[in-house]
């Protein structure tokens, strides 16, 4: 795989009539490569070069990186291919909501173009993915075991993303691993039955480490949270579930 970076320069020197020898010289890129590019420059040019933004200094998408992140810190895994050295990002998304669907495959298209995005159904589910060679690069979560038998702590750069983009963060790991959902409290008056519903956001993980990511974005933002249970997070106050209203809302 040769360096992206050295494309427009092959692109130049085969415009300007330099030998396909020359030019492999020069950029390391193969000649069957720089042969084919030769007989088809419109193509060659218009052609998305797959990319990393932590490896080829490409300009990584931010908003779209936020949300990803968040969508695979909850439902997300990164898998050895077959092929050495390529990896498979997923996404599973339930058949439930198949707008979270493809709001998953643009998220995934936008953060790593150039790459095709696939769908492996699955019993009620379906797994978004696409694969690189550089999905470790940018997710550097991914590692042996499930997330929560091990450490998650997010690098510098990602933690910058993060502060910068945090409701489109906390967006995806609703949309994962969260809901939005109505609760409904019991009160006896008069000898009546009466029922109050009001609506609840709810996040559930098994790992310490991400509830706290989302509970430090949820603080940023002002938004009052309280701990539901071992592992699930509840934000209940009229103010707070209007504040997430505003830019998650119920899955679709």
């Amino acid at each position: 795989m040769y360096d992206p970076r050295q494309r427009p320069l092959a692109l130049r020197l085969l415009r300007e009539g330099f030998s396909l020898t020359e030019i492999s010289r020069q950029t390391g890129i193969s000649r069957q490569t720089l042969y084919n590019w030769k007989k088809d420059p419109d193509k060659a040019a218009a052609r998305v070069v797959p990319s990393c933004p932590r490896c080829h200094e490409r300009a990584l998408d931010r908003p779209a990186y936020s949300y990803l992140l968040g969508l695979y810190l909850g439902d997300g895994h990164i898998a050895n291919a077959p092929k050495a050295g390529i990896y498979r990002m997923e996404i599973t998304c339930a058949d439930s909501w198949p707008g979270l669907s493809e709001e998953a495959a643009q998220a995934l298209a936008v953060v790593m173009p150039g790459q095709k995005i696939g769908r492996r159904a699955s019993i009620g589910c379906t797994n978004i993915g696409a694969y690189s060679k550089h999905w470790p690069c940018i997710f550097p979560q991914h590692g042996p075991g499930m997330k929560h038998t091990r450490k998650i702590a997010l690098a510098e750069w990602q933690r910058e993303i993060v502060d910068e983009f945090t409701e489109k963060f906390v967006r995806g790991l609703i949309h994962s691993d969260g809901c939005r959902a109505m609760n409904r409290i019991k009160h006896v008056r008069n000898g009546e039955t009466v029922w109050y519903e009001y609506p609840r956001y709810f996040f559930t993980n098994a790992s310490d480490d991400i509830r706290t990511l989302y509970t430090d974005a949820l603080d940023r933002l002002g938004i009052a949270w309280k701990q539901n249970s071992a592992r699930n997070i509840s934000v209940a106050r009229r103010e707070a579930v209007a504040r997430l209203d505003a830019f998650v809302g119920p899955k679709y």
